[in-house]
């Protein structure tokens, strides 16, 4: 390992000793007892309608109860017990620090009653920035999706985030440049189903999305933030869920959980596999070679010590095996293109409390990936092959500091990647190349990538005012050497008489390029393909983010969010796919103009009615000439001579998202929702008649050559839960998906700039059968 990478890591370690790291949830410790201070075991309700959070437990004999992994807001807390009277009250999570909160029983007098309000928890006063949240009854309720997509499918459901291709998201125009953050360990790779392993929805309890607004302990990528907390059960015993499903396209899939808590330790251990004949978006409306298995094992421990003191410590194992789905010249050749995807990730977590107002922890993550590429000898116009790995650490620290209106949070990371790459390509299609092009090409290549960041943030709360402000720095060592300032605020007023928030934010941002094929395209080598030859070095994106925006609360039931955006970037990030090979390239163009507006009404229960209405529009566009990549041939003269603008292959101006569930009796439910997209950009260089002879007549009937755009894509879905058995903790569910009714032929790309052709799903249906102990 280089110096400067050890150097960093004993820098974050050190610092983390004193001052460990927490992600943004919160823990409430709660306390039930009688009048005379003696504890009383209960039954109590959890619930914020703005965090779609609503949650049953039962404290120990003492009347001790503790809630881990709370998103902030305002939760309300209701009880009932025999003998006395009912209790109702709300308390906050603000704070990474353990929130203690105790409920004094006082005895029942006839004719009382408890009245929960559940409207008091609609509105979070104090949210400064665009933010979702995805709780557990909606990650239980979900459509049910294809493999490798279940919660990709979730964050798209959200405003301002878009399908490309196979299942890539796009949020707000930006490409690949989504974050997961899963139990406080960012994953900033691409980890859609094409480019990485699947994060598995049965094993989430929660989601925060954010697309604006960004905590400044969050950079490298920033088009959007997806922070998640799994799935984990507080309750001692053996405790566990498995779920089976299946439906078109032969998808077959199972999953099961299982914890077992003693003391004040946990252990947990899951499994998940699923098959199909359907895995990616395929080219063209008939899906060859397009089949896929995936894979899952992981187990986790957890140990409480006393009070102040917790520890995990996990390791999960996935794999996902599919084939690349093939254009009708490459079926007609018998191409037969495969891929394989396989990653190991260990992680531990320390977390202590030093005083009631002082809190650190420390997280370390080392992982190991391996994807590779090959392809039979008729593969056309080129057989491809490609076996990319890296190995990855990570360390990070943070304290956090409650000190009277102030939530101070501060920390240092550190990141170390060791990339790989063998490529090798033979020509088999000469027409496609330019002349002089060699008939083989084998490269392989390995480098650091050194990234390593420091934060410092903190909220204010100023009686009906907000601020957040933070101050992130972030190096940068790969293809460059770059280091970056990126300041960060949000503020939120809150008219109380109103049930009216109004917010603004700003973020200033340094995005570090895709690393994927990054060494093969910046590497001398290429320069033998062809003599005319641009290979610049990619850069970071440095970018401004503004928004504003407002909530309102209407008869307490009903919650409109409406933004507008604007994002301003230099060195706008894009790839550029090698043919139809699923490889791609990381380039860069001079910047990008993005705006839009979006809004959602959310209704999360209103009677025995729940759901939502959600609109985004974008515009998008892009300005020559190109700053980083490889091009070849033509390509090359285009790109460094090119001026002017174009619509990024993510402008689509109006895209609708709804569901709607209505609870039929206590056990059954029936739901039903669609959406509806305006159609991307179209950049097929050649006519209609040629496009018909490589695509479908149907396929190609989806295309507006006038306008340059595909035509609108729309989906009706429809689905029934049923909940067959429940007693105690045993419980048994099952629920029918029916998505795209009406059999739509969508086509979500066609020869997009720098974006192949993906071709949505038809009319499928799904079913699956849950059962939680």
């Amino acid at each position: 390992m280089p110096i400067s990478v050890l150097g960093a890591l004993s820098f974050a370690l050190w610092l983390a000793i004193p001052a460990l790291g927490q992600s943004n949830a919160g823990e409430l410790r709660l306390k039930v007892s009688d009048p005379a201070g003696l504890g009383v075991k209960s039954s109590l309700k959890l619930a914020s309608e703005a965090n779609q959070y609503r949650q049953d437990f039962v404290t120990d004999d003492s009347g001790a109860l503790t809630v881990n992994h709370l998103p902030f807001g305002i939760y309300r807390v209701s009880l009932e017990h025999p003998g006395f009277a009912p209790f109702s009250g709300s308390v906050e999570i603000r704070s990474a620090i353990p929130m203690e909160f105790e409920i004094r029983l006082a005895v029942a007098r006839l004719n009382t009653a408890v009245v929960v309000k559940e409207e008091e928890t609609l509105i979070d006063p104090h949210r400064t920035g665009s933010t979702e949240q995805v709780g557990s009854q909606m990650i239980d309720d979900r459509v049910s999706s294809l493999p490798g997509r279940s919660l990709a499918e979730l964050v798209n459901s959200q405003p301002g985030w878009l399908y490309e291709g196979s299942a890539v998201l796009h949020p707000r125009g930006s490409e690949y440049q989504t974050q997961y953050v899963v139990d406080g360990i960012p994953l900033t790779d691409n980890r859609s189903p094409s480019a990485g392993p699947e994060i598995e929805a049965d094993d989430v309890q929660a989601m925060t999305v954010y697309t604006a607004d960004f905590p400044a302990e969050y950079g490298r990528k920033m088009g959007g933030v997806v922070e998640i907390t799994t799935e984990k059960n507080e309750r001692p015993g053996w405790h566990g869920k498995a779920v089976f499903g299946g439906g078109s396209f032969g998808t077959a899939n199972a999953y099961d959980s299982t914890q077992y808590g003693w003391g004040k330790n946990a252990l947990s251990f899951s499994a998940e596999g699923a098959a199909t004949s359907r895995f990616l978006n395929p080219p063209i409306q008939q899906a060859f070679t397009d089949n896929g298995t995936t894979a899952d094992f992981s187990a986790r421990y957890d140990r409480d010590f006393a009070n102040q003191d917790h520890f995990t410590m996990s390791v999960r194992h996935e794999l996902s095996r599919f084939g690349v789905p093939n254009e009708f010249i490459q079926e007609q050749a018998g191409q037969r293109q495969d891929r394989s995807i396989s990653e190991t990730m260990a992680t531990l977590t320390y977390q202590h409390i030093f005083s009631p107002n002082v809190l650190g922890n420390v997280r370390g993550m080392f992982r190991d990936d391996t994807q590779k590429l090959w392809s039979n000898d008729l593969g056309t116009p080129v057989v491809v092959s490609q076996d990319r790995s890296f190995r990855e650490g990570y360390i990070k620290g943070s304290v956090s500091v409650h000190r009277g209106r102030h939530e101070w949070k501060a920390g240092v990371e550190a990141d170390s990647t060791h990339l790989s790459e063998t490529f090798g390509d033979i020509i088999t299609d000469f027409t496609q190349f330019d002349p002089g092009t060699p008939a083989a090409f084998q490269f392989f290549g390995r480098r650091w990538d050194l990234e390593q960041g420091a934060f410092v943030q903190d909220q204010v709360r100023l009686g009906a005012w907000t601020i957040n402000a933070g101050l992130r720095w972030d190096h940068y060592e790969l293809l460059v050497n770059q280091n970056a300032l990126s300041p960060r605020l949000g503020v939120a007023r809150y008219f109380s008489s109103a049930g009216l928030v109004l917010r603004a934010s700003y973020d200033r941002i340094f995005q570090t390029p895709a690393f994927e094929n990054i060494l093969l395209s910046s590497s001398p080598q290429v320069a033998v393909l062809n003599p005319n030859v641009l290979r610049l070095p990619v850069e970071p994106s440095r970018g401004n983010y503004y928004q504003v925006g407002m909530t309102k609360g209407f008869f307490g039931k009903l919650k409109l969010d409406a933004n507008y955006f604007l994002r301003r970037v230099n060195n706008f990030a894009d790839d550029d796919p090698l043919l139809n090979t699923s490889v791609g390239f990381p380039i860069a163009f001079r910047n990008a103009d993005i705006y839009g507006a979006e809004a959602k009404l959310d209704f999360p229960r209103w009677g025995r009615l729940s759901g939502y209405v959600a609109y985004s529009y974008l515009m998008s566009s892009v300005n020559l000439p190109v700053t980083g990549g490889l091009f070849l041939g033509v390509d090359a003269t285009n790109a460094l001579n090119g001026t002017g603008r174009f619509w990024s292959s993510q402008d689509q101006r109006n895209t609708v998202r709804t569901r709607f569930q209505y609870q039929l009796t206590p056990r059954l439910w029936v739901a039903g929702g669609g959406q509806y997209g305006s159609g991307l950009p179209v950049a097929f260089n050649g006519t209609q008649q040629q496009a018909l002879a490589l695509y479908s007549a149907t396929t190609v009937d989806q295309v507006d050559f006038a306008r340059g755009r595909v035509r609108p894509n729309f989906s009706l879905d429809a689905g029934a839960g049923f909940t067959v058995w429940t007693r105690n903790e045993l419980s048994i569910r099952m629920e029918a998906d029916v998505q795209n009714i009406t059999n739509h032929l969508n086509v979500l790309d066609f020869a997009g700039l720098f974006s192949g052709n993906a071709v949505a799903t038809p009319r499928a249906a799904f079913a699956r059968v849950e059962t939680s102990f």
